[in-house]
């Protein structure tokens, strides 16, 4: 009995004080902070095409009409779908290569269109009346072409008799000077140059020599 009391008598008091913790009072406890929330993700939302969105039908990964009728463009394959058929434009696509498929996606479009507008000759309706339009505008061109041909030559023949207007004229204008010429050449009297020569001749003969003309005067 008296070494418990002893025991008991040696153990140390209980505080009432709560323990000291080791962090400093500045440093913000972890409990204290709010979670932080997870990273939003988007969803990836995976639209169909329109042609499985069309015919109400999963849509898979290799979707061979994904490519060439995006979901933005439902009235494309209406049309050619509405013509043609989803069938056979599958099995048309798959019996061409990746290289060629959109032209003929192009093209089954434009005839679908054509056949809608057009339900009797469809396409060739259409190339018809653009071979007509073809033909027309080429005849204009070729008599377009023969009128320049025409304005030319008569260009040419106006420029030729201006130039031959042009001759006679200065001819014309030539001969009356050339006559009034020949006229006063004619005019002038040859006797007056003897008599200016002969008279040259006897000043001469009556002219005393420079050796007789006195040196001082």
């Amino acid at each position: 009995m008296e070494s418990s009391e002893a025991n008991s008598s040696t153990s140390f008091p209980l505080s009432s004080s709560p323990p000291t913790s080791s962090v400093s009072p500045l440093t913000p406890r972890l409990s204290s902070l709010p979670p932080t929330p997870p990273p939003l993700m988007s969803p990836v939302v995976l639209s169909p095409c329109a042609a499985c969105k069309i015919l109400r039908r999963r849509c898979v990964d290799k979707c061979v009409l994904a490519p060439y009728f995006p979901p933005t463009e439902p009235l494309k394959f209406t049309i050619a779908h509405r013509v043609f058929g989803a069938s056979n434009i599958i099995k048309f696509l798959q019996e061409l290569p990746e290289s060629q498929r959109a032209d003929a996606v192009s093209s089954m479009v434009y005839e679908a269109n054509a056949r809608i507008r057009d339900p009797v000759y469809g396409c060739a309706g259409a190339i018809c009346q653009l071979q007509k339009q073809v033909s027309e505008l080429q005849a204009q061109l070729a008599k377009a072409q023969a009128e320049l041909v025409n304005m030319q030559m008569q260009h040419a023949d106006l420029v030729a008799l201006i130039c031959v207007e042009m001759t006679h004229s200065n001819s014309n204008h030539q001969l009356p000077l050339l006559s009034q010429s020949s006229d006063a050449f004619n005019g002038i009297n040859p006797h007056l140059f003897a008599n200016d020569y002969s008279s040259l001749v006897d000043d001469t003969n009556n002219a005393c020599p420079m050796w007789e003309l006195p040196l001082w005067t």
